[in-house]
C-alpha cells in the first residue's frame, strides 16, 4: 500500500495502467513543499431536528480550489452523512466513495458529479474508501454511463484493479492527467480499505481509517500495520490536510451517533500530526472499546456481540423469574379451599 521511496523501498511502484497509462511521474509531481493549495473555509449544513418541517438539500458542494470538490450527503437524507472526493486533472477525474443514496431522484450523485466536470463526456473513474454501503450505494447511478469506469470495493476487485500483487505492502498511482493520486491499501476496518494520497494538493484521503469520530476497528493487527505503514508513507511528505469519510463529534468532543441534526459541528480537517499519532492511538486499544483523546476505538463486532449476551441474559432471567411466578401462582391456586 505504500510507496518504494516512502514505505517498502524493496517493493517497486506500480502504475494503474487499467486507468491510464502513468507518463513523465517525476516531472508532474510537485516537488515537497510545493502543493497547489485550496480552502477548507466552509460551513458544512448541520441537518435538522426535524426533517419533514425543515428539509435540507439533499448535496453540499465544497469548492477547494478550481479542481477539487468536497461533497456531502445531507444529514436528512442519512445520519451518515458521508463525504465524497473529486479530483479532476487533465486528461480524467476521479470520484472516491458514492455514498449511502442509491435513488438518483432523492440523491442526485450523478448528476451532480457530471456538472462539476469540464464537459459532459469528460471520462471519470469511481473508486472506494472501503466496501461498506453508505460509501458505495450510489455506484449504480453510473452503471451505463460510457464514459465512467466503476471499480469494485471488494478485495479481489481491488487486488485486480491496482496490480497489488503483495496486499496491503504494494502502492498503486492513477494518473488523471498532470495529477497523480496514490493508492494505498489501510486495511483493519474493513479488509479491502484503501487511502489516498493526492499529490497536487496534498490532501490525503482517510475514509474511515481516521476520521473526527469512532474508530472502527476490526482487526487490531491489520490496523495497526496500516497505521505503521502511513505513518512512514506521509514522514516526508508534505499533507495539507486529512479528509475523513464522516464527522461525528462536536466541538466539546460528544458523539453523534444515528442523528439527523448535528449542532456545533467540529470541523472534518485533521493534520498530518494527528496522523502521525494513529500508530500510537491504534496501539493503546484494548480490542474492545475505548478512548483516546477525541477518539473512540470499537470492535463493532465485539461491542454488538456483548450487547446481544447481555440482552440474552436479561431474557433468560425474565424467563425464569416469569415461571418461578407461575409455580408460585399454582401452589396458591392449589392451596384454596374447595
Amino acid at each position: 500500500m505504500r510507496h518504494r521511496d516512502g514505505l517498502l523501498s524493496a517493493r517497486p511502484l506500480r502504475a494503474v495502467w487499467s486507468v491510464i497509462p502513468l507518463v513523465g511521474v517525476g516531472c508532474i509531481a510537485p516537488a515537497a513543499g510545493q502543493s497547489t493549495t485550496g480552502t477548507m473555509d466552509v460551513r458544512w449544513n448541520g441537518g435538522a431536528r426535524d426533517c419533514r418541517t425543515n428539509p435540507q438539500p439533499p448535496l453540499q458542494v465544497h469548492h477547494y480550489n478550481a479542481q477539487t470538490f468536497i461533497l456531502r450527503e445531507s444529514l436528512c437524507a442519512t445520519y451518515e452523512a458521508p463525504f465524497l472526493y473529486l479530483l479532476v486533472g487533465s486528461q480524467r477525474a476521479l470520484l472516491i466513495d458514492t455514498g449511502a443514496g442509491a435513488d438518483a431522484r432523492e440523491m442526485p450523485l450523478a448528476q451532480t458529479v457530471r456538472a462539476l466536470l469540464p464537459r459532459a463526456d469528460f471520462p471519470l473513474t469511481v473508486v472506494h474508501t472501503h466496501g461498506h454501503l453508505d460509501h458505495r450505494s450510489g455506484d449504480k447511478q453510473f452503471a451505463g454511463d460510457p464514459h465512467t469506469e466503476v471499480v469494485g470495493a471488494s478485495l479481489a476487485d481491488v487486488q485486480r484493479h491496482f496490480h497489488f500483487d503483495h496486499w496491503p505492502n504494494d502502492v498503486a498511482a492513477i494518473d488523471l492527467g498532470d495529477r497523480i493520486v496514490d493508492v494505498l491499501p489501510t486495511p483493519g476496518h474493513h479488509p479491502a480499505e484503501l487511502s489516498y494520497y493526492d499529490r497536487e494538493t496534498a490532501l490525503f484521503f482517510s475514509g474511515d481509517f481516521l476520521l473526527p469520530g469512532r474508530l472502527l476497528i476490526a482487526d487490531k493487527a491489520e490496523d495497526l500495520a496500516s497505521a505503521e505503514r502511513i505513518a512512514r508513507f506521509v514522514g516526508g511528505r508534505p499533507v495539507a490536510y486529512v479528509l475523513g469519510g464522516h464527522v461525528e463529534l462536536d466541538h466539546a468532543g460528544n458523539t453523534f451517533l444515528g442523528d439527523h441534526y448535528h449542532p456545533d459541528e467540529r470541523a472534518l480537517q485533521l493534520s498530518k500530526d494527528q496522523l502521525l499519532q494513529l500508530p500510537e492511538i491504534v496501539g493503546s486499544f484494548n480490542g474492545f472499546y475505548g478512548r483516546h483523546g477525541e477518539y473512540i476505538l470499537e470492535n463493532q463486532n465485539r461491542v454488538l456481540g456483548a450487547i446481544a449476551a447481555v440482552v440474552l441474559a436479561l431474557l433468560v432471567a425474565v424467563g425464569f423469574g416469569f415461571r418461578a411466578l407461575l409455580r408460585r401462582l399454582r401452589v396458591r391456586q392449589d392451596q384454596l379451599p374447595t
